[in-house]
């Protein structure tokens, strides 16, 4: 059986957002609006984007691992090299 070997690397994202002291005024005002671009808008968009990239190298093969996470959370992409 051949040997293998495991590193980890961390890419991590600190979302925050700046709300005007006006806005929490106002009735239409939604809270977490930011925080839905996030998740539905800028998240699968980039994660569709590091899988097209690594997939350009034919020798790596990468796939999403939960670890009982929330993918709110994390998203963890397991890249594994192979010999052809």
């Amino acid at each position: 059986m051949p040997d293998s070997e495991e590193r980890t690397f961390r890419l991590r994202f600190s979302l925050s957002a700046e709300i005007p002291e006006g806005a929490w005024d106002d009735e239409d005002f939604e809270e977490d609006e930011w925080l839905n671009e996030w998740e539905v808008k800028i998240k699968p968009g980039l994660i569709r984007a590091v899988f097209t990239y690594l997939r350009t190298f034919e020798d790596w093969h990468c796939h999403i691992r939960n670890r009982g996470v929330s993918p709110l959370d994390e998203i963890e992409i397991v890249v594994k090299k192979t010999w052809s």
